[in-house]
């Protein structure tokens, strides 16, 4: 797995970069600003890039932009973006540009080296990873939605777990429930949010968008 990664803050870049070493993953560049970022992209081709969402010059939202100028430069390149905490517009800007191969954690969540290295490899693997702090912030927040109303408890917290990124039988060990549970809850799910089978949607990664917007 080769790994660039977007960092302004030098301590959190560095140890970032250590800890992805110590773990015998190929971290071939490092960068402080978006600019930067974008140059080592175009020249070391890497398969994953770890993105701050506020960098230089204005500290806003330019980890995003450059994120998503890195995918449409590299459309099949695994992003996962950092935060300091939970910003909702960019949760759901990540994913409207395609959910797989998507993470977005807060930056809390490093420290936590399992599950960080568990969201890293999950987006690597072709995944959606976010980080469950997000998930459920975004939910106490949420809005009345006459779709997502129609959802059962179990079945918001099946939703919830897909939003985290988490695969069926996951989602079943956490629930303590059987694969085919899961699989039925899905299903409902996917009827009660009026999402047909359709070529062009990944209609778990349409859940979970329509779950993050209406939040």
């Amino acid at each position: 797995m080769r790994i660039v990664i977007a960092e302004d803050d030098a301590l959190l870049r560095e140890g970032l970069a250590m800890l992805l070493r110590a773990e015998s993953l190929d971290v071939v560049a490092t960068a402080d600003n978006p600019t930067t970022f974008l140059a080592a992209v175009d020249e070391h081709k890497p398969d994953v890039a770890i993105v701050d969402v506020r960098m230089p010059p204005t500290h806003t939202d330019e980890g995003i932009v450059a994120a998503v100028e890195a995918r449409r430069r590299m459309p099949d390149l695994a992003v996962l973006v950092l935060s300091a905490y939970v910003e909702q517009a960019f949760a759901t800007d990540l994913l409207a540009v395609g959910g797989a191969r998507l993470g977005y954690l807060l930056k809390e969540r490093v420290g936590r080296v399992e599950e960080f290295l568990a969201a890293l490899h999950r987006v690597a693997d072709g995944g959606t990873a976010i980080d469950p702090d997000v998930v459920a912030q975004l939910l106490s927040r949420s809005r009345p939605d006459a779709r997502l109303e129609r959802l059962s408890a179990r079945e918001r917290e099946v939703l919830a777990l897909m939003a985290e990124g988490l695969g069926n039988t996951a989602i079943a060990e956490r629930l303590f429930v059987t694969d085919g549970a899961v699989h039925k809850h899905i299903r409902s799910i996917f009827a009660k949010l009026e999402l047909a089978p359709d070529d062009r949607t990944d209609r778990r990664v349409a859940a979970v968008l329509h779950y993050l917007e209406a939040s």
